[in-house]
């Protein structure tokens, strides 16, 4: 009889573990599932670059809020369903940008190839790890800046060369950094 006690107390505080790490992965694979959605969009242009930053932001949030949240040691059922709850909304967010009229315009001409090249960087690294939702957070929001100013400088009709120029620096620095955030230390 005491055995038989000892038994069901043991696997009673077993059961909330295996179910608290079980919920973990979950949200885990959601994170990494989403990550691969938001790169897949940049990647075949049903994401702007603009859109695909506002995701990416408002995923870095949702990983800081559950990484505040497990600071303390102890991640609630509460916790874990208000995180539950912000992904399930976030899936709802990427697919109606996915599925807006927004798309990323095809383009032409080696400026043009070149935002794709870095695009499709972008959603290579979100993709596969080497890119925090927060550095594509910010590339996005670079490669975001620099489509304005493409665009400002196109507005008279008049492309110069001395603004191709500006706008190919730009994307030379924007090149390295996407890189350097590639290959740095911090992995999704």
């Amino acid at each position: 009889m005491r055995k038989l006690f000892l038994s069901i107390a043991i696997a009673g505080l077993l059961v909330p573990a295996a179910i608290a790490q079980e919920s973990n992965a979950t949200i885990n694979q959601r994170k990494e599932n989403q990550q691969d959605r938001i790169g897949q969009g940049v990647e075949n242009g049903s994401l702007t670059a603009g859109e695909a930053g506002r995701l990416e932001r408002k995923e870095a949030g949702i990983n800081r809020e559950e990484r505040r949240m497990k600071s303390d040691g102890n991640f609630t059922p509460a916790e874990r369903a208000r995180i539950q709850r912000q992904q399930n909304a976030m899936s709802r967010r990427i697919y109606s940008q996915k599925h807006d009229a927004q798309v990323q315009a095809p383009r032409n001409g080696y400026i043009n190839a070149r935002k794709d090249n870095q695009q499709n960087r972008i959603g290579e690294g979100v993709k596969n790890g080497s890119l925090t939702a927060g550095e594509a957070s910010k590339l996005e929001t670079r490669e975001a800046h620099i489509n304005r100013e493409e665009a400002r400088m196109k507005s008279d009709g008049n492309f110069t060369n001395a603004e191709k120029a500006k706008i190919n620096r730009q994307q030379n620095r924007t090149s390295r950094a996407i890189y350097r955030q590639k290959h740095d230390a911090q992995h999704q």
